[in-house]
């Protein structure tokens, strides 16, 4: 058998490894001196496994730095992208919002900035955040603007379910002034959302001067908001709504009259959008003074296609299980079947004359909106206003006759009252106006604009002047004909006054109408 001598020097153990296959393995061991050697020991047996340990590699301390440095410079590189990306975002939501600029006065002065393009992806990602149908988005595609084109302003109404904003609007490197209609999304359930972007659609296909177009529609984020909250951008109207402006012309810090040329051009321009709209089979079903809006040249818009029930919720009243409805101003059909169409946005067209001839008091004083119903179908209506022909009164009446077909259309009346204004002489140039400013009070007070008030005081009894003013004020300006200047000219500027014979309470209470407080 072959044998292996291994000296170990001075070692007391030794590793042996085999390297070649053996069947049996023994080991003995004897000790040497100067002197000679020893003897050996008997030999012991060495199994296979019992032949040695594996070898125990020696750890290398340069790989220990590679992996530290590795793992360091992957952790920096997350950092790093996780900051980039969240000013990314920061970026997105403000559009380098602020500049400070140094003025010559040595003041820091903060300028805003808009942002002029935007990435649709973003906003086809932010619709899909509503919730809203496919349908809808589709439809919305085309008019949507980016958040960062629009800055917000001050707040010129503000209701208990939206507010309307003054705004400006980036549009190919120009700035354009514009009102925004927001909705108070905190309160407001996913389908009332969905249907003020439907009621915001229905609009882009609209263009006629008297009838208010749309700009586009934004949505704005919100970091409190779980989604982000969609708002309407229409055009700037200097001059406010209609209701506001009639209310302020007879409620001012002077008495005011308006010529009744300029309440007829009113009525003409409204006629003219309902005409246009009815062209196109559309329904509006909420035509009232509060919803017509007057721009630069007092001409009139026919406007919120439905927003208004949000601002003006005091006028709306919940039938059954329906939802508000402005029932004073609906005809008498649609609120018996909740049936609405062309001919009964007539009807609300002969309540908004009613409206323009008292400049903006309330219809059916007295009536409570429970009541209305009732006090319709016995046969009442509104009574013909102070100062106010009855050719132009005998418009109104066909508008609310009792079977829809039998009331005249939107081109019937608006031709009549252009005969009435050609009966007219022009209204007298005056050089002589009335400027109501409003916005410094109204800012000092943080008072917003009214949605509308009643309009009869008793003797004695008027309220003071500023109070009037606060409750009135809609942060507009007004241009106005002075009640002395006007009434120079009383045969051409006014409707000739008739009075009827008072046999009900009702109108009794009508004739008394200026010793009389309702509270609205």
């Amino acid at each position: 058998d072959p044998q292996v001598i291994v000296d170990t020097g001075l070692s007391q153990s030794l590793v042996l490894t085999v390297i070649l296959p053996v069947t049996n393995l023994s080991v003995q061991v004897l000790a040497y001196t100067a002197a000679g050697d020893g003897p050996w020991t008997e030999a012991v047996p060495v199994s296979l496994a019992d032949a040695g340990t594996p070898d125990r590699r020696v750890f290398s301390w340069y790989w220990w730095y590679v992996v530290m440095a590795v793992t360091v410079a992957m952790v920096c590189a997350v950092c790093f992208i996780v900051m980039v990306t969240q000013l990314r975002k920061k970026a997105i939501r403000y559009g380098e919002a602020f500049e400070p600029m140094i003025e010559r006065r040595g003041d820091l002065v903060v300028h805003y900035r808009v942002k002029k393009s935007y990435s649709r992806r973003t906003n086809e990602a932010t619709l899909s955040s509503l919730g809203i149908s496919e349908d809808l988005r589709e439809k919305l595609r085309d008019v949507m603007v980016d958040q960062r084109c629009l800055a917000l302003g001050k707040t010129l109404g503000e209701g208990e379910f939206g507010s309307v904003m003054e705004g400006q609007l980036n549009q190919n490197q120009f700035i354009l002034k514009v009102a925004v209609k927001t909705m108070k999304i905190s309160i407001c359930t996913r389908s009332e959302m969905e249907d003020f972007l439907c009621e915001a659609v229905c609009m882009k296909e609209f263009d006629h001067p008297n009838v208010m177009r749309l700009l586009g529609v934004c949505l704005q984020s919100n970091e409190s908001e779980a989604f982000p909250s969609p708002v309407v951008i229409l055009p700037y109207m200097k001059h406010g709504d209609l209701h506001s402006f009639l209310v302020m012309s007879r409620l001012g810090e002077q008495p005011t009259e308006m010529p009744v040329q300029t309440l007829l051009k009113f009525m003409i321009d409204i006629a003219r959008g309902m005409e246009y709209l009815s062209q196109k089979n559309f329904i509006h079903r909420d035509l009232a003074t509060r919803n017509c809006m007057l721009n630069e040249d007092m001409g009139v818009c026919v406007a919120d296609f439905g927003l208004s029930r949000k601002l003006y919720s005091g006028d709306y009243y919940r039938q059954g299980s329906a939802g508000k409805l402005p029932v004073k101003w609906i005809a008498l059909e649609s609120l018996a079947d909740n049936v609405y169409t062309l001919h009964s946005d007539v009807w609300s067209f002969g309540v908004t004359m009613w409206e323009i001839s008292t400049r903006g008091q309330t219809p059916y004083p007295g009536i409570e909106n429970a009541e209305i119903y009732d006090y319709l179908l016995q046969g009442h209506r509104l009574k013909q206003p102070p100062h106010c022909t009855p050719m132009l009164y005998q418009l109104m009446s066909e508008c609310w006759h009792t079977e829809p077909k039998l009331r005249p259309s939107f081109q019937s009346l608006r031709q009549s009252l252009e005969e009435l204004l050609a009966g007219f002489s022009p209204a007298p140039e005056t050089g002589e106006h009335l400027y109501m400013n409003l916005r410094e009070e109204e800012e000092a007070s943080g008072l917003k604009q009214a949605c509308g008030m009643g309009c009869w005081e008793a003797e004695g009894q008027r309220p003071q002047r500023t109070e009037m003013r606060s409750e009135a004020s809609s942060g507009y300006r007004y241009v106005m004909v002075p009640l002395d200047a006007a009434t120079e000219h009383t045969e051409c500027n006014r409707f000739t006054s008739v009075r009827h014979e008072v046999t009900d309470p009702l109108i009794e209470g009508e004739v008394e109408e200026e010793r009389v407080i309702i509270n609205l």
